[in-house]
């Protein structure tokens, strides 16, 4: 690779860790602006709901119109990271990053679902209670298998970034654990809307692990060096090539 089309790739991936912070940004205010609003919770019970949805349309619809921009940030951000690691994964015959990015757009179309269930509650709320019901019962169903689409980015993107040597340890071992915790919570889905309580902690925690972990690897797309090794696995033990 010539230096100058490394410095073109480590643009790009500068261009990405950017995304990753503007996308933790956008999706943390969202819920700043929402959650002490009184977004209620999975499972809760149809009154809070429709009370919320009916009195606090300004607050989902100030939360809703953030969300596209941050679909287009998750989307270059996982682009960005792609083009970072794909080089040294070619070389094993790997493909995390592909993974990776593959579990961004999925979750980009699932929390869609998630935004427009939100703005559909907020006409249904104040006349049509029956139709209130079915779609907070449809919300909580997406929004928390939306967690495998999440869990799917993390595993990705953390073991690619850990086998290019491009994340830390601990970066790759935080997000391995919120992919646990997503993971988990989707696959408990029928639970976590039935009872809330601990499992509704197995999402949050794990969602919370999620945005730093997203942070993290912004700032490290932001400082990656063109001239960084990349590390190749040959015949069963490890070394490191110029980039």
């Amino acid at each position: 690779m010539t230096h100058q089309s490394k410095l073109a790739t480590t643009g790009f991936s500068r261009i990405g860790g950017m995304a990753a912070i503007g996308f933790a940004v956008m999706i943390t205010l969202a819920n700043v602006i929402m959650v002490p609003a009184g977004l209620p919770l999975t499972g809760a019970e149809i009154g809070e709901v429709s009370e919320f949805f009916a009195t606090e349309g300004i607050a989902v619809g100030i939360g809703s119109a953030l969300t596209p921009a941050a679909w287009i940030l998750a989307t270059l951000f996982g682009a960005g990271a792609l083009v970072a690691l794909r080089r040294s994964e070619r070389g094993r015959g790997e493909a995390w990053s592909l993974l990776g990015l593959a579990g961004l757009a999925l979750q980009n179309v699932t929390f869609a679902g998630v935004v427009a269930t939100r703005l559909a509650l907020t006409t249904t709320a104040p006349h049509n209670p029956s139709a209130t019901a079915g779609l907070w019962a449809l919300h909580d169903a997406v929004f928390t298998l939306n967690g495998t689409f999440l869990a799917l980015a993390l595993l990705g993107l953390s073991l690619g970034g850990f086998r290019a040597g491009l994340i830390r340890p601990w970066h790759g071992a935080l997000g391995l654990i919120a992919a646990a915790l997503q993971f988990s919570s989707a696959t408990l889905a029928h639970w976590v809307i039935a009872n809330g309580g601990a499992l509704g902690l197995l999402g949050l925690v794990g969602w919370l692990m999620w945005v730093v972990w997203v942070v993290a690897y912004g700032i490290t797309l932001i400082r990656q060096n063109p001239n960084t090794p990349v590390r190749r696995f040959t015949r069963g033990h490890t070394s490191a090539t110029p980039a």
